[in-house]
């Protein structure tokens, strides 16, 4: 059991796991606004042995430098990778203290977002962000069935995207590090990049946090009349080739801010973005909390 425990930030957890978290320490504090700077953060962790955050705020060396007694950092939010982390796992490592994580909670609701702003924009359902009525985006309404889909990041949740336009009649296409056997057996294709840009009528990128693919050459590979989703937590692509993409006579979808990467893009007419997180549903939070349970139960297992 840990002696203090402390919630830095808002976590998203549902009511029943703050309270169950008090059987994993004599002392529980949750805070629940977004700390300002370094110094706050320090002060909040103090003496505490454990520590719980979210993906608004960063532990960096030199906090956990600061934070002496740190023994335990459980991030209520995806991990992927140390490089992606908002948390310096490495240094952590070297300093002996746990770092856990958790993936695929949010998924189910991106992918119900992919495919209705998909139907949206194939059928003209709904207004433009100035009020104007949608116009079907082949002029007439046409189906998700036959559309050639490119799918960049074949992980859970681009899987899921993949599985969910294939019900609708897609034809996939994906690019990934490897060719997986599950994939090619439900008859999707493994493509280079290029290849798969220049194919495919839409593209959805499903990159981990922090990754780029998405150069002048490839914006040059993926041509004029495309649509593009992102629906990664940062931007998929160099900043310029992308501007210069986004003037031609294509479309580019991103749920969350962070996805897109700045709020000059967001009232551009040819981006959609809602600036909300689709992944962020009611069971989602069931999900993350069941899963930060899980690690706070192994590690004291």
């Amino acid at each position: 059991m840990f002696e203090r425990l402390v919630g830095i930030e808002p976590l998203s957890l549902i009511p029943s796991a703050e309270k169950e978290l008090n059987t994993y320490a004599r002392e529980v504090k949750l805070y629940q606004d977004i700390p300002a700077n370094t110094d706050e953060i320090v002060k909040r962790i103090g003496d505490a042995d454990a520590v719980l955050l979210s993906y608004t705020s960063t532990l960096t060396r030199e906090i956990i430098e600061r934070c002496p007694k740190l023994q335990y950092i459980g991030m209520c939010c995806s991990l992927y990778s140390p490089e992606s982390a908002n948390v310096d796992i490495l240094y952590a490592a070297e300093r002996g203290i746990r770092v856990t994580g958790i993936r695929d909670y949010g998924d189910e609701g991106v992918v119900e977002y992919v495919i209705s702003e998909l139907v949206r924009c194939f059928h003209g359902f709904g207004n433009n962000p100035d009020g104007s009525p949608v116009l079907p985006w082949e002029g007439i309404p046409r189906e998700i069935t036959g559309l050639k889909a490119g799918i960049i990041g074949l992980g859970k949740l681009g899987g899921m995207i993949a599985d969910g336009l294939s019900h609708f009649g897609a034809d996939i296409a994906y690019f990934s590090r490897s060719e997986k056997n599950d994939a090619r057996e439900k008859g999707y294709n493994f493509l280079p990049l290029g290849e798969l840009l220049a194919q495919s009528e839409v593209v959805i990128s499903c990159l981990n946090k922090n990754t780029v693919l998405l150069h002048e050459a490839e914006f040059e590979q993926l041509g004029d009349r495309k649509i593009l989703f992102n629906v990664g937590l940062s931007p998929a692509w160099d900043e310029k080739p992308f501007t210069h993409w986004i003037e031609g006579n294509n479309l580019c979808y991103c749920d969350s801010l962070g996805a897109l990467g700045s709020e000059k893009y967001k009232n551009h007419k040819h981006v959609r973005c809602m600036n909300v997180s689709s992944g962020r549903t009611r069971q989602a939070f069931d999900r993350l909390s069941e899963k930060v349970l899980a690690n706070l139960s192994e590690y004291n297992g």
